[in-house]
């Protein structure tokens, strides 16, 4: 990659899981799979990547989000008002870019069947389009899933975001440039919400 342009790994680490918690399973993000938490699949994946630097999103439970990865090369940018909604989580990431950032690839800490390769085809269809399209998606028979690269064009965009409003809205919306990727990885569309989920995927 253009060692002047950079494409940020940003991991959504803040939300309080609420599902997941309700059936007693504490928080999801620290829920182990194969012998790790969720999050720290998500990010070993994002580190083995050509997105770089990595940055975790941080909220509820804070501390144990950072103990759990505080051996690995990541920063970590605490939203303090992650309560709020997804947008707030986004806008945090937004602020703490580096200045040479064109793009920023967003992973949900809990979807840990998400690889470095997937992370890294993202990353290597915006930079064939010389780092101008809105947004790259993978899919799967069809269905658009995570994580999404969101270009520079969208960052005006996404610090007007409330609530639980999340980039999505924005792509689906038609009005804006983006990349489909097909990928024959359905992990694309496997997040962790409940007990149950997780016991399906192991």
């Amino acid at each position: 990659m253009n060692e002047k342009k950079k494409v940020v790994a940003v991991i959504l680490a803040a939300g309080q899981g609420h599902r997941f918690a309700a059936t007693g399973g504490g928080n999801k993000l620290l829920a182990e799979f194969k012998g790790k938490a969720l999050v720290r699949h998500v990010t070993e994946a994002a580190l083995s990547s050509s997105a770089c630097p990595v940055m975790v999103v941080t909220g509820h439970e804070r501390e144990a989000i950072e103990r759990i990865l505080g051996d690995l090369p990541v920063s970590f940018v605490h939203n303090p008002d992650y309560g709020e909604g997804l947008s707030t989580s986004l806008r945090c990431a937004l602020a703490a870019l580096p200045q040479e950032a064109v793009g920023m690839i967003v992973l949900l800490g809990d979807m840990p069947l998400v690889t470095s390769t997937l992370v890294t085809d993202l990353v290597m269809r915006f930079e064939e389009s010389s780092y101008e399209s809105a947004a790259v998606f993978p899919s799967y028979r069809g269905r658009r899933g995570n994580p999404v690269l969101l270009g520079h064009k969208l960052f005006k965009a996404i610090a007007g975001l409330a609530g639980d409003q999340g980039a999505r809205r924005l792509i689906e919306s038609g009005s804006q440039d983006v990349l489909e990727w097909p990928v024959e990885n359905a992990g694309i569309l496997v997040d962790v919400d409940t007990e149950d989920s997780l016991k399906s995927i192991v």
